[in-house]
């Protein structure tokens, strides 16, 4: 093929890629009906049915339950809120551990550390990217109350194998499939098998409403307590009416996480497209797993067994030695023809100056001062190997599979691949 762009040549691809764009004039004309309406938020922050917010939100927490077949589901303005909102339903505090991955976003953790809790992070799978169970288990103490396990770049975490060592434990799991909505974990959906599951509407991901969130359980009092978090808490516990009062006060601080009107009007109509938006990701993304498998130094994403795949992102591995030039050249060479893929997705959390400096508030806390827990945690390099090797050497991350791109698209990327490819020698 032609001179490589990096060394001069032209480039494969001049076009952007353009954002994902998953919404059309359904979404237009409900986010019409709300602004009509005048009533932008249906909700309220004392006891009454106005509480658990208006009726697009009910519908669309309605809905959600009815496709992932779930007995409650609870909006909010994003998955952070989720995860806050699910570590505090399940009594998290002072003194406990929560087993958590160190490839995901980092509100995975963080929202352990807002209920003064310690991240407790375990390795993660070779192949699938999910927490790796045989990592967790190594990582369990008389402090640990629960696993947050992450259903990473769409794919199912091994929740058989997680829900045997919470049961062995009595451990809650809670599952960020934030990634992962419409995905499969054999008969059941991604984020529904544990505790509580949750998932985001953010503007990047399979469906979206800009910003906003979904938490799932079927648990009735988790329920309650998620609902409660979401709506200043403790203004309603005291109320005297029974549906809104909660067995335990424990984390009954609220907040105001609560979802608007229009965001879920626009939710409902997404949701009526998750099988066709995530089936588009899987076209493209097979088409370039066929047209990429013929070379030896790309690992292709696998799928676990009885599972499926959304592909949030295309994540593949680079094998530096069959290559015969590093993971960053390869990427620097595919960037200048016009593909912007990146290495290593993301940096293990560990290693991120909060966890390395142990400051999470004043003082340290709850690292350091901290009466109720007199651990010295260890976040040292070398904690998390799988994680690390696949940050600093493996992996690489394509994100150029959504709507509304196509298959001529996923050319332009086959295209630059075989061009490298074919002229790699001109790279050592």
């Amino acid at each position: 093929m032609s001179k490589l762009a990096i060394n001069g040549g032209t480039p494969i691809r001049t076009k952007y890629f353009g954002p994902s764009i998953t919404t059309g004039k359904e979404e237009v004309e409900a986010g019409t009906k709300v602004l009509e309406s005048g009533l932008l938020s249906g909700f309220v922050g004392s006891p009454s049915d106005e509480f658990f917010g208006g009726k697009f939100v009910k519908q669309l927490e309605k809905d959600w339950s009815e496709k992932f077949n779930v007995k409650h589901s609870v909006s909010c303005n994003s998955a952070t809120s989720a995860l806050i909102m699910a570590m505090g339903a399940i009594e998290i505090g002072p003194g406990d551990e929560v087993i958590v991955s160190p490839y995901t976003m980092s509100a995975t953790a963080t929202a352990i550390l807002f209920y003064n809790a310690i991240p407790i992070f375990a390795d993660i799978e070779d192949d699938m990217f999910c927490l790796d169970p045989k990592s967790i288990e190594k990582r369990i103490t008389p402090n640990t109350k629960a696993i947050i396990t992450t259903d990473i770049h769409g794919q199912p975490s091994d929740m058989d194998a997680i829900m045997d060592i919470a049961k062995k434990y009595d451990l809650r799991v809670v599952v960020d499939a934030a990634q992962s909505p419409g995905a499969k974990y054999k008969d059941k959906y991604a984020g529904t098998v544990g505790d509580v599951g949750v998932y985001s509407l953010n503007r990047h991901k399979n469906i979206q409403t800009g910003e906003g969130g979904i938490a799932v359980t079927k648990d009735d009092e988790l329920a309650l307590r998620m609902q409660l978090i979401r709506n200043h808490a403790e203004a309603l516990t005291g109320s005297g009416i029974e549906r809104f009062t909660p067995k335990s006060l424990v984390n009954m601080l609220g907040f105001n996480f609560r979802m608007t009107e229009v965001e879920a009007a626009i939710g409902i109509e997404q949701l009526k497209k998750i099988d066709d938006l995530n089936a588009h990701r899987l076209e493209l993304t097979e088409y370039l797993n066929e047209k990429l498998s013929k070379y030896e130094a790309i690992i292709l994403p696998k799928v676990r067994p009885g599972c499926s795949h959304i592909y949030y992102m295309h994540i593949m591995k680079f094998d530096e030695d069959i290559a015969g030039i590093s993971r960053e050249r390869f990427i620097e060479a595919i960037r200048a023809e016009g593909i912007t893929i990146w290495g290593g997705y993301m940096k293990p959390l560990y290693l991120e100056p909060l966890y390395q400096k142990k400051i999470a508030y004043k003082g340290g806390y709850p690292f350091k001062n901290n009466s109720a827990y007199d651990k010295v945690i260890d976040y040292s390099k070398g904690l998390c190997p799988v994680a690390e090797r696949l940050y600093e050497k493996e992996t690489i991350v394509n994100i150029y599979n959504y709507s509304p791109l196509t298959i001529e698209d996923m050319e332009d990327i086959v295209n630059g691949f075989e061009k490298v490819f074919s002229n790699i020698s001109d790279l050592k």
